[in-house]
């Protein structure tokens, strides 16, 4: 019995010793391969070294991009050298707080689809999140409506409020890059106006924004897209958004 026993544990011993020796040897081999791709490519590997990954060895936070401390966007000053002076010689302003500017920019992106797939108000806040290049908010119903089979508190949207600098850069592309991409381009109207100075316009495919991929877009969503300005009359508030060359139908 005895030297069954003992056949049985150096059996086990050896198994043990040869899977050691097994994982000793693919390890070296790993790490052999990796540093051929380095030597190849000229970097090194991004591969951890043993079982980092697996016992959770923390890895450095990616940097987000940051603009340099002395960076003005190309509208902010264009408003500043140009357009204010413009307003000033036209409606004689006497103090230069009166000149009128745009104070933010609201986007409103309404999905119907999301009453029956609330997965379609995650998508378009993504994409709204793209567009606008800060995180968008998911809007949710205030109310039931029993005709619309809408329950309270349903995702129904998506907007963001830009500002500042995310506000001009916007603005920028807008009139420069979206615009001229929509679609039988005829101009804007110029009485989209709600008496106090702010302007709405709507905008029929979202995808006419570079920041979306035509082949990665589950539908096709509208855009609103709210202009709102400090003017008091819709006349200061039309020469502000002229200035800044907004495309107006003639």
């Amino acid at each position: 019995m005895a030297e069954a026993k003992s056949g049985k544990d150096g059996g086990k011993g050896q198994a043990k010793f040869a899977a050691k020796e097994s994982a000793k040897g693919s390890a070296k081999d790993a790490q052999k391969g990796a540093a051929k791709d380095a030597a190849k490519t000229g970097k090194p590997s991004k591969a951890p070294a043993g079982r980092g990954r697996e016992e959770g060895v923390p890895r450095a936070p990616a940097e987000a991009f940051a603009p340099p401390q002395d960076y003005v966007p190309r509208l902010k000053k264009y408003y500043a050298e140009v357009v204010r002076s413009r307003l000033v010689e036209q409606f004689g302003y006497k103090n230069r707080f009166e000149v009128p500017k745009i104070e933010k920019i609201v986007l409103n992106m309404g999905v119907g689809e999301a009453v029956s797939d609330s997965k379609k108000a995650t998508a378009a806040a993504a994409d709204l999140s793209l567009i606008a290049g800060q995180k968008a908010v998911i809007t949710r119903a205030r109310k039931a409506i029993s005709t619309f089979k809408v329950r309270e508190t349903m995702p129904i949207g998506a907007k963001v409020t830009l500002r500042r600098t995310r506000m001009y850069e916007f603005l920028d592309r807008l009139i420069t890059i979206a615009l001229p991409r929509v679609r039988d381009f005829r101009g804007l109207n110029h009485k989209s106006f709600d008496g106090h100075g702010n302007y709405a316009l709507g905008i029929k495919e979202h995808i006419v924004f570079p920041e979306i991929d035509y082949d990665k877009t589950e539908s096709i969503l509208g855009l609103d897209v709210i202009v709102c300005t400090t003017a008091k009359t819709d006349d200061q508030a039309r020469a502000l958004l002229r200035a800044f060359d907004f495309p107006f139908r003639q």
